[in-house]
């Protein structure tokens, strides 16, 4: 089986078995989280704000999306409206949104790290962001690479990536640290899809035992993770308090001078008496 784009994968048994795991999650992810603006970056085959009750919700496709896949048509219930832009410069005021996820759209993404510090930028304090992404260390990847390895020494052209061609995978602690810098608290984080990397829908099946036991004994090493992050905003000042504090602490020395003057007008006052 030849490598192809996401869009095409995902209608493989693999990929479908990996959207109805990512649907499930994102289903529960973003069910409680509240607010009024919440966007989803890329990947309309996935149906990420379905259950979220927020009443504005938009959908942005990358203008310069490297999948070369048709966009599937938006459902009406889903999106108010659908954007064609760069994930890079997002057409959204700073502190604007309340919630933002990225289902694959930063290692789809031409400059990964700008796209987030734009999540950062129109997310709201408190806003969450949810991010979606393949596994590096997962037995998914390591077929990919053991395909792409034949491949430069010429000993099958022919030999299967089994994921999709594009992307750069990001490891999830790699990621965690990103999201530290831009001053994310990341609140959850889970792996999934454990089964191995076969082809056929039959076989999917057969491992089906291997979603428990992954969950269980090798947690880390599923295809896929996702996890979620609320923007924190620090540094914030108290500014009467800072003012109230200053006024205290320049009536001070004040005070002290009244105290030396008050001890030095009684010093002389005994040394007249001791006189008279």
């Amino acid at each position: 089986m030849p490598s192809i784009g996401l869009g095409a994968w995902l209608a493989t048994p693999p990929g479908a078995y990996l959207l109805e795991w990512e649907q499930r999650h994102l289903d529960a992810a973003v069910a409680d989280l509240f607010g009024f603006h919440a966007l989803q970056l890329g990947l309309p085959s996935l149906d990420a704000l379905r259950n979220n009750r927020m009443p504005h919700r938009w959908l942005a496709v990358d203008i310069a999306h490297r999948l070369g896949d048709v966009v599937s048509d938006v459902s009406p219930s889903t999106c108010a409206v659908a954007l064609n832009c760069d994930f890079d410069a997002l057409p959204f005021d700073s502190q604007s949104l309340d919630l933002v996820v990225l289902p694959h759209a930063l290692e789809l993404a031409r400059d990964p790290h700008q796209t987030l510090r734009e999540v950062e930028r129109v997310l709201m304090p408190e806003g969450r962001v949810v991010i979606i992404g393949f596994n590096p260390t997962s037995l998914w990847a390591m077929r990919r690479q053991t395909g792409r390895a034949r491949r430069r020494l010429g000993l099958g052209a022919g030999t299967s990536l089994y994921l999709p061609r594009e992307g750069d995978f990001i490891a999830y602690r790699r990621l965690r640290d990103w999201l530290r810098l831009l001053s994310f608290e990341v609140e959850t984080g889970r792996f999934g899809c454990y089964r191995p990397p076969v082809h056929s829908e039959q076989w999917l099946s057969r491992f089906g035992w291997m979603e428990s036991a992954g969950e269980r004994w090798w947690p880390v090493l599923g295809a896929v993770y996702a996890l979620t992050a609320v923007k924190r905003v620090r540094g914030m000042r108290l500014v009467g308090l800072v003012r109230d504090q200053r006024a205290k602490v320049g009536a001070s020395p004040a005070v002290v001078r009244q105290q030396v003057r008050q001890c030095e007008a009684a010093h002389l006052a005994r040394e007249k008496a001791e006189l008279d």
